[in-house]
């Protein structure tokens, strides 16, 4: 399993930015694939993830109803759309393959993609 991160930028607060997720493998083996992000001398932060199975999708508060996650099977991409940003998105995002993601949280990781900056300015 491979995931390269891709996306990232700069934009001002209010922005909007896509994050792309090319993961080759992931579906064959049966794993979900989620977002994270760490902030500078911050914990990394579960943000999101999709069932490659049922497409079920889990958020964690502070993006829900901002972000939104989707799958496209036939470029094996998973998207992270992120709108209204604030200062405090700004972090390094990263995905990561996982088992399960689930309507009430994510599972364990197993791949990591490299990770994609995202800088929002006030």
């Amino acid at each position: 399993v491979q995931l390269q991160a891709s996306g990232g930028g700069m934009v001002q607060s209010g922005g909007s930015l896509r994050l792309a997720c090319a993961a080759s493998g992931f579906a064959e083996d049966g794993s979900d694939i989620g977002w994270f992000r760490q902030a500078p001398e911050k914990e990394r932060q579960e943000l999101s993830c999709i069932s490659s199975r049922d497409r079920t999708t889990y958020y964690t508060d502070s993006v829900k109803d901002r972000f939104t996650i989707s799958l496209d099977n036939a470029k094996n991409t998973v998207y992270l759309q992120m709108n209204s940003l604030k200062p405090e998105d700004t972090a390094i995002y990263y995905c990561a393959t996982l088992w399960p993601c689930g309507a009430n949280g994510m599972g364990s990781t197993s791949y990591w993609g490299q990770g994609t900056l995202v800088t929002v300015s006030s």
